[in-house]
């Protein structure tokens, strides 16, 4: 095969290694991790946030969910 001393194609084994988790890490990285790729949230989230934390009433809520899915 293309053995170089051990060197397979000029790098050690361990810098294979060493690219293979770092595409890994690149690609397959779970969305929801802090300081990561965040999904905004829509307005229609923001609404519901404020309903949870009682910043609105129901009433309120329920005329602004109206207003936005027009």
């Amino acid at each position: 095969m293309f053995y170089y001393d051990n060197h397979f194609w000029g790098m050690h084994i361990a810098w294979w290694f060493v690219w293979g988790v770092l595409l890994i890490w690149i690609f397959a990285t779970p969305y929801n991790v802090p300081g990561q790729r965040s999904k905004r949230a829509t307005p229609l989230d923001i609404l519901k946030k404020r309903l949870a934390s009682g910043d609105i009433t129901d009433k309120q809520y329920e005329e602004k969910k109206k207003f936005l899915q027009d």
